[in-house]
């Protein structure tokens, strides 16, 4: 039974049996991994609380058939207090553990899994309004998976924008002359706001107000919505300013 050891943030836990739990965590080298937690539910547990949803760990699991076993697990972000202290924190983090799990396989995805610590982590210092650095995450996050936005020029003729429609479909913002049925419209404002949210120019992403940030933000869900398989049900109930 192969031993092996990495880096890997808590997704999501489901329990099983009476005291053991299924973890399901994005490792930094292996992918996404799905491993019991034996004993994990019992108060006598060592490292129950360590396999919490957002928690980053330093973990050691024997290799199976199925599932692997976690044997070892050692903090390394302890993220999990401050996120379920706050409700628009709490889900934003929902939102964005659930598209990890969607963006990823078993291949190994270390950007992926360096962005989401970061989000988190952003997250649990309260650096940003939650939903910026949501929307933030998700248009980095798909543009790792192969879905990278253009806010910049029209997705079809490449004249430079910015342009007052977006085609989800197309993967960007449509100038008025390619602009067919189904783009949904976009001000400027707010075409400027999702390119500094793409890029992490935080310097100009908080500058525009909730107005600018509620119509960016819807854009991101549907984007979201459009290209992540199933959709995104956390998205539901992220508290929006």
């Amino acid at each position: 039974m192969p031993l092996y050891r990495d880096e890997a943030v808590v997704l999501r836990t489901h329990k099983l049996g009476e005291a053991d739990r299924i973890v399901t965590m994005l490792s930094r080298y292996h992918g996404q991994i799905r491993a019991v937690a034996k004993g994990v539910r019992r108060t006598a547990s060592k490292f129950g609380a360590r396999l919490e949803p957002f928690m980053v760990v330093d973990v050691q699991l024997f290799e199976g058939k199925n599932l692997d076993t976690v044997s070892q697990v050692e903090t390394i972000g302890a993220y999990g207090r401050e996120i379920i202290g706050d409700y628009a924190t709490f889900t934003a983090a929902n939102a964005m553990v659930e598209a990890a799990e969607k963006l990823t396989s078993e291949e190994s995805s270390p950007q992926q899994y360096i962005l989401l610590i970061g989000a988190l982590r952003s997250l649990s210092l309260a650096e940003h309004d939650p939903s910026l650095t949501l929307d933030s995450y998700l248009l980095r996050a798909l543009s790792l998976a192969g879905w990278a936005p253009n806010f910049d020029t029209c997705v079809r003729c490449g004249e430079p924008g910015p342009h007052s429609a977006v085609a989800m479909q197309l993967g960007g913002t449509i100038c008025e002359t390619c602009r067919q049925g189904g783009a949904a419209v976009l001000g400027a404002d707010t075409a400027r706001l999702l390119g500094a949210l793409l890029s992490g120019d935080w310097a100009v992403a908080e500058d525009y107000g909730q107005n600018t940030r509620s119509a960016a933000s819807g854009i991101v869900a549907a984007y979201s919505q459009w290209h992540i398989e199933r959709g995104l049900k956390s998205l539901e109930h992220v508290e929006r300013g």
